[in-house]
């Protein structure tokens, strides 16, 4: 087995992007079983007028293009940002392995937060997930975001 390898950083700048671009700064990579990026996004609901736009649907409508596939089984999805309710139910339609993802979100999250979408009765997968990962990182990005907003 290949030693670990995070790509929370490409996420990071992902959302870094997003927030360029005037999107909430959330990034999201999936990585093939292989430890290859098959995809990667920010935010981008308000650039295609798209409330499911999140960066988390976008990489995987993107991956499971790639790989023909709706299952991405053994796929791992890095989030700067704990998932909502609905990205946490595509996570578990498309079979995902693992989650990463870096910051809570009290306010909107489905993971650990509110829901708690894999843990429900009529969750069919629920992956590994791993909290945590270069959280302050991706808050302080979505602090500074939000400050410049108020």
């Amino acid at each position: 087995m290949s030693p670990f390898r995070s790509h929370m950083q490409t996420a990071l700048d992902e959302a870094a992007a997003a927030a360029a671009r005037g999107e909430v700064p959330v990034g999201a990579v999936i990585v093939a079983p292989d430890g290859r990026i098959v995809a990667q996004a920010g935010n981008r609901t308000r650039e295609l007028s798209d409330p499911t736009a999140h960066a988390e649907m976008l990489v995987i409508r993107e991956a499971c293009r790639l790989a023909g596939s709706e299952r991405l089984g053994g796929h791992d999805l890095y989030v700067t940002l704990e998932p909502c309710p609905m990205c946490a139910a595509a996570i578990s339609a498309a079979r995902i392995g693992r989650l990463y993802y870096a910051a809570p979100d009290p306010k909107s999250g489905g993971v650990a937060q509110g829901p708690r979408v894999f843990s429900h009765p009529q969750c069919h997968h629920a992956p590994e997930v791993y909290d945590g990962l270069r959280e302050g990182e991706a808050a302080a990005l979505l602090r500074a975001f939000f400050a410049g907003r108020r």
